[in-house]
């Protein structure tokens, strides 16, 4: 029933996703089996994105959490000139990453 009296939820409006090098990278370093991991990586923040999941991050960042792997947090930006949303980069929360903590902490030392 639609009327004027009823609201529908407000959903956020469908994004263009583009996908970093780096980002591609260490997605292949957490997910195996994958063909295309750009082509992956872009399908799941648009479907995070679908479905709420993001949230400001540091910096000017948006922080976009995976629908299919919780653990799993994409770091991206908008594109103010193309009105994209770039992944820059992607990490994952807890204590049972598949690439442990000691390994990505050494590449900023």
């Amino acid at each position: 029933m639609t009327g004027e009296g009823r609201r529908t939820p407000s959903r956020p409006p469908g994004v263009t996703v583009a996908v970093t090098d780096h980002a591609a990278d260490r997605y292949r370093q957490r997910v195996r089996g994958t063909l295309d991991a750009r082509l992956d990586v872009a399908a799941r923040v648009a479907r995070a994105w679908a479905a709420g999941r993001a949230e400001p991050g540091e910096r000017g960042a948006v922080r976009v959490a995976d629908v299919e792997d919780r653990s799993l947090v994409f770091v991206c930006r908008h594109d103010v000139r193309g009105g994209e949303l770039v992944v820059i980069t992607l990490w994952e929360e807890g204590v049972a990453a598949r690439v442990p903590r000691r390994y990505t902490d050494a590449l900023d030392r």
